[in-house]
């Protein structure tokens, strides 16, 4: 009854402490990734996650000592002759107290499960998060869903996708993608940019962009800005291939690849786009950065380590009042054809026509623009 009774702290004990080792490792795993780049992060989580394993592998340790002292001790414990006793009177007319010591040896065979018992429990959460997206609103004549889907690191990330109007009016036709980057951790660009949806949605009513769904993931955590670690490591880009795969299986879209599949960035995300678009052209067949501020070096060497069978294809706009964004841009344009590699072969257009009464609209204008460049360049819906 007492080894029974052990069991239950030893299970709760070993879940707690692999649990927390495991939120250890993450958690030293993001410090190690913001160091890497001079980003500075909060220790504390880390340390009081290794502290709480630490504690919990000692519980499980003292346990499982008990378990075992309680399991073996018919080596001559009191525990021992209370077992024997009782074997003893059941098998008193067979002859005596020897033939009781087998199955006291024999009693810990019931309990031989609990050790592999303790592997199922950390079994990793987001594998079960579903890819069903819910609808939830319709901006810019089109319709909003939302799901959670696994990241990179395993945990699960708000993705949201707009469907434009002639997805349910075609019920055959399949369209191409273009992936929204954020520049908040936690946050989809379209909280950043309300006004995107009008603008696209505008685009596509008014014949001057083929019809296209956008896709909306997540930000990354572990940084305050993670388009500035995308531009220096670009293979850290969001849409990685558990997002691909969920687009493809979910909705009717073209398949990914250059034909089909663009990205976009508007200010603080633009710098993602730039960077997706120049480190994977074999995926992005064009990007479009919409007043955006670059690290012109990290922009350029991410050019020049592309794929060499792929030209990148770059949009960079800003308004005509955007004095530096316009600047930022032309400073990119050079160093991209003064660079090596695949970024000698960028084809970077600048857009600086845009002009209106205020900063809104300048932007509901530019969004517009880079919408056209994009559909314009990708394949139309087949």
């Amino acid at each position: 009854m007492v080894r029974s009774l052990l069991l239950v702290p030893l299970l709760a004990a070993a879940a707690g402490g692999i649990w927390l080792a495991r939120g250890a490792l993450l958690r030293w795993r993001d410090l190690r990734a913001a160091e890497t780049y001079e980003l500075t992060g909060d220790q504390r989580p880390m340390l009081l996650r290794a502290a709480g394993a630490m504690v919990c592998g000692v519980c499980v340790t003292a346990l499982t000592l008990l378990t075992a002292l309680g399991t073996f001790g018919g080596f001559g414990g009191p525990a021992s002759r209370s077992d024997s006793a009782e074997l003893t009177a059941d098998t008193a007319s067979e002859g005596g107290a020897r033939q009781a010591a087998p199955p006291a040896a024999e009693a810990p065979a019931p309990p031989a499960p609990a050790a592999p018992a303790v592997a199922p429990a950390p079994a990793p959460a987001p594998a079960a998060v579903a890819s069903r997206f819910d609808s939830v609103g319709h901006p810019g004549g089109g319709e909003l869903l939302q799901s959670a889907v696994p990241g990179p690191d395993g945990h699960p990330r708000n993705v949201r996708v707009w469907l434009p109007a002639q997805y349910a009016k075609d019920p055959n036709a399949r369209f191409p993608v273009v992936v929204m980057h954020a520049a908040t951790p936690r946050k989809t660009a379209d909280t950043e940019v309300p006004d995107v949806f009008e603008g696209l949605g505008s685009a596509v009513q008014t014949g001057k962009a083929r019809p296209f769904i956008l896709v909306a993931p997540e930000a990354p955590n572990g940084t305050a800005h993670p388009c500035e670690l995308v531009a220096a490591a670009p293979q850290a880009i969001a849409d990685d291939d558990a997002l691909r795969t969920t687009i493809a299986a979910t909705f009717r879209t073209l398949p990914p690849g250059p034909a089909s599949w663009g990205t976009l960035g508007v200010e603080g995300g633009a710098p993602c786009a730039a960077a997706a678009g120049l480190a994977r052209p074999d995926l992005y067949g064009a990007a479009a950065a919409v007043s955006g501020r670059y690290d012109t070096v990290a922009l350029t060497r991410t050019g020049a380590e592309a794929p060499a069978n792929a030209a990148p294809k770059l949009l960079l706009a800003a308004a005509k009042a955007d004095a530096a964004g316009l600047d930022a841009a032309r400073k990119l344009q050079a160093a991209l054809r003064g660079g090596t590699g695949a970024a000698a072969r960028a084809d970077v257009r600048i857009s600086e026509n845009v002009q209106d009464y205020t900063a809104d609209r300048e932007r509901l204008r530019l969004v517009r623009q880079a919408a056209q460049y994009l559909a314009e360049t990708l394949a139309k819906a087949s």
